[in-house]
């Protein structure tokens, strides 16, 4: 039996901006399948169940190949009408002095398992001339990340991809958006260590709001936004100033035990 409702496949939604995107997906009329590496998944599974979607959920480690298999088998040969590509994390202190298995994970989910999902379903999306893919970007991938390079090079990359693949698509009938946020009130600095910094401590973004600026820019077939105000002045300053005095300015905001400085 085919079903009736469009579907919508989130990463990263257990929790914060993922599990927001979720939730407007299932109230814009949804079916949902959801991932994350977070047990949490099934917990976020049934919330969405009860708002009257029908939802397939599974927890997975979209680092690997598997694991983001494991996802694309969950959703079958059933059309996607909405991809939302947000899975991923970050790592605080020195590269140097970073645990280079921890420093791979960020690589491999930020941006091998997100480009292997968006790959894997993107071509279904071509062929039937129809879809709409939401990259969770980050202000992050417009400045050197002191202290934060690993993460900051992932969302670099991200960003500038999302606007290259939009261009590759844009007589398809699929539109490529890239949302991207500052500082987002989640576990996000918690997983990357970094809750003695002065970014770490100060203050956030609430998710929720986040997460309906990225889903209505995709909704609308936007190309990029940055959420919200300040992160979008964060953005005009960061095209405007050297890219050594960006280094710097984020070594003050990611340097650890900065926030007692």
């Amino acid at each position: 039996m085919n079903n009736p409702r469009p579907l919508a496949v989130v990463t990263g939604a257990s929790s914060g901006i993922g599990y927001e995107l979720a939730k407007l997906c299932v109230e814009n009329g949804h079916d949902l399948v959801i991932a994350s590496d977070e047990p949490a998944i099934v917990e976020a599974q049934q919330a969405f169940k009860a708002k009257g979607a029908q939802v397939e959920a599974v927890q997975t480690d979209l680092s690997t190949e598997g694991g983001v298999q494991a996802l694309i088998d969950l959703v079958g040969d059933r059309p996607v009408d909405i991809l939302c590509a947000n899975a991923g994390h970050g790592l605080g202190h020195g590269f140097l002095d970073q645990d280079w298995t921890a420093a791979r994970h960020v690589i491999d989910t930020n941006v091998t398992g997100t480009l292997l999902l968006v790959h894997s379903l993107g071509g279904g999306m071509r062929a039937r001339g129809w879809g709409r893919i939401l990259f969770t970007g980050s202000i992050a991938g417009l400045m050197p990340g002191s202290f934060q390079a690993v993460y900051n090079g992932t969302k670099a990359f991200v960003d500038s991809f999302s606007l290259a693949l939009r261009n590759e698509l844009k007589d398809t009938g699929v539109t490529v958006t890239c949302l991207m946020p500052g500082p987002v009130d989640t576990d996000f600095f918690d997983r990357a260590d970094m809750m003695d910094t002065k970014v770490g401590q100060g203050k956030k973004a609430h998710p929720a709001k986040v997460a309906k600026i990225g889903f209505d820019a995709m909704m609308k077939g936007e190309g990029d936004v940055a959420a919200g105000f300040k992160t979008k002045l964060q953005a005009a300053v960061a095209a405007m100033i050297p890219q050594s005095q960006l280094a710097e300015m984020h070594r003050d905001m990611a340097k650890p035990g900065s926030a007692n400085r």
